[in-house]
């Protein structure tokens, strides 16, 4: 038998061998929070919809439209990019992982659109988001700097993605819990808190591998890197001022939401080791969007757990013949794990 170049094998992934822990940790973090729109009840949420007002009903809209696309740009450009760099074999899988949840929080936005709104209202919001100068403009930067296919700028525009350029369109749905009308659309904000959650695993874990490229990198290259990740955060947030004032101006919210933008735009650049650019004055986030994101009587889940009250398991029924030939027009089974799972008018309710 000829000897076989050992440069040729095709190697199985060995998960009782790691390179660098971290991948393990996020990989057993992400799967442990691994989630599920369709377990969430977002029809409970059409009677506080009806009472948004008109402008409170587009802006949810777009900013929902806003972040379906940039999830979008994450799924099918961003972290194909970053796959090619991966500096382990493991983390190669962590980012596959990540990619099904950036597919997932596209495919959430649309329930919450196809739950809420008439498809009229869909469809002139999907084209707003085509004409919109400064939605396409923060895609377009995310976007080409995933092109230049540069393993130092792919994770710069990846942390700022996912830690930075999400949060002015995350705000709406957690100020609608404290809205001075009453908590507004809690079980959509629920899978915004889980979406949340999601995010700030991707940016610290981007942001981590970043670090570790960059420590085996000389000088010069460290400079440039830095100078190239101030750059394009003045870019990004010059036209997320732009984009902020557009979205909130008419319901008075620009300032507060700056200050949100402002944080985490710090939170970003930390997430690359690098230091907060804005002052702490301009970062104060509203306490009350601070405690939407953690357990309280004002929503229906616990950002900090698993899963949460508003958060349900189909119940499971044994397979039968007959399930396999599925109607496409059957919204009311799914498959999980092998069986067929009946999503019926009395789900299990989920406790931890």
């Amino acid at each position: 038998m000829p000897a076989v170049d050992a440069q040729s094998f095709l190697k199985a992934l060995d998960w009782n061998t790691i390179e660098d822990p971290m991948d393990l940790m996020i990989w057993n973090r992400a799967n442990t929070n691994l989630w599920l729109p369709e377990r969430i009840a977002l029809s409970s949420d059409k009677p506080t919809w009806r009472s948004l007002l008109a402008t409170e009903q587009l802006l949810t809209m777009r900013v929902f439209m806003g972040l379906t696309l940039l999830d979008t740009i994450q799924s099918e450009i961003g972290v194909e990019h970053l796959k090619p760099h991966a500096l382990t074999p493991h983390e190669d899988h962590v980012l596959n992982q990540f990619a099904y949840m950036e597919s997932v929080h596209a495919r959430t936005y649309s329930s919450i659109f196809m739950t809420l709104a008439s498809t009229e209202l869909i469809k002139s919001t999907f084209q707003w988001s085509y004409e919109n100068e400064y939605l396409q403009t923060k895609g377009r930067l995310i976007a080409d700097a995933y092109k230049t296919n540069d393993p130092i700028k792919v994770r710069i525009a990846s942390v700022f993605l996912e830690s930075f350029v999400f949060y002015s369109g995350f705000y709406w749905p957690l100020y609608l819990l404290n809205h001075p009308s009453g908590i507004k659309l809690p079980n959509s904000a629920t899978a915004i808190k889980l979406i949340i959650r999601d995010e700030a695993v991707h940016g610290a874990y981007i942001g981590y591998k970043f670090r570790r490229l960059m420590a085996t990198m000389g000088v010069k290259a460290r400079e440039e890197a830095r100078d190239y990740a101030l750059d394009l955060m003045m870019k990004l947030y010059d036209n997320e001022v732009l984009y902020t004032e557009q979205l909130y101006s008419e319901v008075g919210l620009v300032e507060e939401v700056l200050h949100f933008v402002h944080h985490n735009a710090n939170k970003a650049l930390q997430n690359l080791g690098y230091d907060p650019i804005f002052p702490p004055e301009i970062c104060k986030v509203n306490p009350k969007i601070i405690g939407s994101l953690k357990d309280d009587s004002s929503t229906t889940h616990d950002f900090f757990s698993v899963n949460g009250p508003s958060y349900f398991m189909p119940r499971y029924e044994e397979t039968e013949d007959s399930d396999y030939a599925l109607d496409p027009s059957d919204y009311r089974t799914s498959l999980y794990g092998g069986q067929m799972a009946s999503i019926t008018k009395n789900p299990v309710i989920y406790h931890n």
